[in-house]
């Protein structure tokens, strides 16, 4: 039987919606994961990462917003499909994959 796993984290980051919204293909690209959909005007990505011989790839839905002049809220959204049989191997890699795509966020962001 196969079902979805699924996890959301939302942040508020320093930085102008420009910015941020200029980093986040950077960080797709740099991951090695596809950019299925764009919309520069929504500020929203579809994304999808890899599979690997025991795990399905997740899709990721991104969306940036801004707070104010300085502050953007980025959300992502995955949805990982898993079987009774992956779901052990996949275990924590939706929310590992949610943290990766921030720390490489921050990290172009500060470069």
């Amino acid at each position: 039987m196969a079902y979805l796993r699924k996890e959301k984290e939302t942040v508020e980051i320093a930085y102008s919606l420009n910015r941020v919204w200029t980093a986040i293909p950077k960080v797709l690209t740099i991951l090695e994961w596809n950019i299925e959909q764009i919309d520069d005007t929504a500020h929203h990505v579809k994304a999808k990462t890899k599979a690997s011989l025991m795990s399905w790839g997740s899709v990721l839905l991104i969306d940036a917003v801004p707070v104010d002049k300085n502050t953007t809220r980025v959300s992502v959204a995955t949805e990982t499909p898993v079987t009774t049989i992956t779901a052990i191997v996949e275990f924590g890699r939706t929310r590992q994959r949610i943290n990766l795509f921030f720390m490489e966020l921050e990290k172009q962001l500060a470069s």
